[in-house]
């Protein structure tokens, strides 16, 4: 066993030919002008992809922005309204219906009064 190591370690294995082997030519090992143009293309059409997806991200992202603002807009002014009723009618109801004797769906106030 010891011999068949040694043997093995010492041969030295042969080093590649720089030409290509009989039967084979270069245009058989490299892409060629087809392969250059395919690539390239493959390229331009992965970089204009990438360009409309982050259009499109930034686009949903600005319209949850938006909407977000409008949604706390309008929070701030149902604050707003509500601290002006509270302000302008002191010792009212914060509902206006039941102020008024009737609640909001029709009904008698005195009904949504239950003991």
């Amino acid at each position: 066993m010891h011999h068949l190591l040694l043997s093995l370690a010492t041969t030295p294995t042969p080093l590649p030919t720089p030409t290509l082997r009989e039967g084979i030519s270069e245009d058989q090992v490299t892409p060629g002008l087809l392969g250059f143009i395919m690539t390239a293309f493959f390229v331009v059409a992965t970089a204009l992809l990438i360009v409309d997806m982050v259009r499109r991200i930034r686009r949903v992202r600005y319209r949850a922005q938006v909407e977000e603002d409008r949604m706390a807009a309008a929070a701030a002014a149902d604050v707003e309204a509500a601290e002006a009723a509270e302000a302008g009618a002191p010792g009212q109801q914060a509902r206006g219906g039941a102020a008024q004797g009737t609640a909001d769906d029709g009904t008698d106030a005195a009904q949504d009064q239950r003991p």
